[in-house]
């Protein structure tokens, strides 16, 4: 930048003078050296000059800015106004609505809780919008209601959930609720199997869905010391208004694969050898021989006389008569109960501990039964009005799904 300097008057002067002459053309350039100069006699002029201007040119501050921005809002037009007024109430309406929908939720779950009896406070929902319309009428819609874990006879039902239709509110004001009653009610109970397995089986049984109305029961029970593995199915049927009942059925216990016991008296009941068990009886003559010695075995395979005579003083004729179809089947179907008795040995022969069959005699079909059982009842409803009643029972693949029906229920103080 060049360092500002003062030009004399004179020379000013005669430049202005030599510029009078220019061409038309070069006429701009002259009035840029002029626009300069002046430039240049500004400056040399001093602080006092530049002053000068700088107080011709201020001005006040315009503190009338701020507040035009603070009344806009007295600008807008009267339906604005009305319109952003409504949304704010609508606004606050809203959330108070929503306050006290959950306030009455949350007494209603106490409530239910108490007359329950239950160990936890259930999940209720209330449903439709606005909630202070209906309590001011008394009425509410719908209402939903999910109680986890309750307590049924020897199981727990994982999950109960309702929908209540039009539930009258008794009780005085808007906070005063004393009490409510159920027209119409429908749900669902759930009895899962992971709770059974947990509850009846001991981590030993475990329970599955087989088709609609079926349950299987596979896993290990203790006998005289000894796991025994156990099968058994059971069927799931409504039982009046609010029971569900199994039948148990095909109950066998597997001693390793040497024989199987079904508890009862009947004909395919008792204890019974396996194939391989019979098979290893058979391959080995002493051992045949031995059980063909034990009169009530001969005559219960079919045995004659005259053939078992011959069997007991020949090899050959024993290896004849215990492989044949018709002794192996015998010897199957045979209940060895009464004969074990007699005649521990038997037992011994065949790799089983004497004191299973004792076990497993001790162990009557009721009694198992009763152990594999899946029947329970629905817990009674509060009050002594109304009714809840079981529609039906399905078997699913997560365990028993019951639906339910009811009207008429209260809760609270009418």
């Amino acid at each position: 930048m060049r360092t500002p300097h003062r030009m004399s008057d004179d020379h000013i002067s005669n430049d202005r003078a030599l510029s009078d002459g220019w061409p038309e053309e070069l006429v701009p350039l002259r009035e840029l050296y002029d626009d300069e100069a002046d430039d240049h006699d500004d400056r040399a002029d001093g602080p006092a000059r530049d002053t000068a201007v700088d107080e011709d040119a201020w001005s006040p501050p315009n503190h009338r800015r701020g507040s035009r921005r603070r009344n806009r809002f007295a600008g807008l037009p009267l339906v604005a106004k009305g319109l952003v007024a409504l949304v704010v109430l609508v606004s606050f309406l809203a959330l108070a609505d929503r306050w006290a929908v959950l306030y009455a939720e949350h007494r209603a779950a106490q409530q239910l809780k108490k007359e329950l009896k239950l160990t936890a406070a259930p999940e209720v929902e209330i449903e439709g919008f606005p909630f202070l319309t209906q309590l001011a009428d008394r009425r509410v819609d719908e209402l939903k209601v999910t109680v986890p874990d309750v307590a049924a006879d020897r199981v727990t039902l994982a999950k109960v959930s309702a929908t209540a239709k039009d539930v009258r509110i008794t009780g005085s004001g808007l906070t005063g609720i004393s009490g409510a009653t159920v027209d119409a009610m429908h749900g669902e109970v759930l009895l899962s199997f992971a709770d059974m397995n947990r509850e009846l089986g001991a981590s030993q049984v475990t329970f599955s869905g087989h088709g609609h109305d079926r349950v299987l029961a596979r896993g290990t029970l203790p006998v005289a010391g000894h796991d025994v593995k156990v099968r058994a199915d059971a069927t799931i049927r409504r039982l009046g208004a609010r029971g569900v009942a199994t039948d148990i059925d095909g109950m066998r216990l597997d001693l390793g694969d040497l024989a199987t016991y079904r508890p009862g008296t009947g004909e395919s009941e008792g204890l019974h050898l396996t194939a391989k068990s019979v098979a290893r009886i058979t391959e080995e003559t002493d051992k045949a021989r031995r059980l063909l010695a034990i009169p009530a075995l001969a005559h219960r395979a079919g045995v004659p006389d005259a053939a078992l005579h011959q069997a007991l003083s020949s090899d050959e004729k024993v290896s004849e008569l215990t492989g044949s179809p018709r002794f192996v089947k015998n010897l199957m179907k045979m209940n060895l109960i009464d004969i074990a008795l007699d005649h521990p040995w038997l037992l011994k022969k065949i790799g089983l501990d004497p004191a299973l069959l004792d076990g497993l005699t001790r162990l009557t079909r009721p009694q198992l039964a009763d152990r594999l059982s899946l029947a329970f009842n629905l817990p009674k409803v509060p009050g002594d009005h109304g009714y809840v009643r079981l529609r039906d029972v399905t078997v699913e693949k997560d365990g028993i799904r019951v639906d339910l029906s009811g009207a008429g229920l209260s809760v609270g103080h009418q």
